[in-house]
């Protein structure tokens, strides 16, 4: 159970101390929420193989279970493990990686259930911020991101807005500083198609 209020650690996005990385990595293994700054907007996430914590997760944000949550790969090469990644795809990603995109592709048989839509598609995310990367690579595998939001959709910039809205389902929230920014550009590579779904953050070059 988290505790009755998540306590705020201050982080550094772009050059996160290992201790602080480690704390964070130890709250996910044991199947602990946590939020945290990114490139994008503070993320909610959680271990990829928590199944119980994927629920919690849900449960937190209010998000309907038919609307799948993203993954974040700590680098490219990661992404291929968890999607097939066609020679298109790959050249598309490698162009806008590290970066504010969501990619949709198909899933591979790692990714659980839960995790993909009725086309067995997936949505995977590699930041252009260290510290999301970081927790990704230590942990051995990608977390569960969401964007941290109230139940309305309001986007919580701040960490101790983040503390008063969802801080009692929390186990621990990384403190980057208020994040003014924009959602992920979501772009599908399906089928060797570049479809952009929500234009965001990242942008293409024609």
């Amino acid at each position: 159970m988290p505790p009755a209020i998540a306590p705020i650690l201050e982080v550094d996005v772009d050059h996160p101390s290992p201790r602080h990385v480690a704390r964070a990595v130890e709250v996910l293994e044991k199947g602990g929420l946590i939020a945290y700054p990114t490139d994008t907007y503070y993320g909610l996430g959680c271990d990829l193989n928590s199944k119980k914590a994927i629920e919690r997760l849900y449960q937190l944000k209010g998000r309907d279970k038919k609307k799948p949550l993203s993954l974040l790969c700590p680098d490219l090469s990661d992404v291929a493990r968890y999607a097939h990644v066609s020679n298109f795809a790959y050249r598309a990603m490698k162009g806008l990686t590290p970066g504010a995109f969501t990619f949709i592709l198909e899933a591979t048989r790692l990714v659980p259930e839960v995790m993909m839509t009725k086309q067995k598609q997936v949505g995977l995310r590699v930041p252009d911020a260290a510290l999301p990367r970081e927790l990704a690579r230590a942990l051995g595998r990608p977390l569960i991101t969401t964007s941290a939001t109230h139940t309305d959709g309001t986007v919580l910039s701040d960490a101790r807005d983040i503390k008063t809205v969802l801080g009692h389902g929390l186990e621990l929230i990384l403190d980057g500083g208020v994040t003014l920014n924009e959602p992920s550009t979501v772009v599908s590579l399906v089928g060797d198609a570049l479809e952009i779904l929500r234009q965001g953050k990242g942008r293409l070059e024609a």
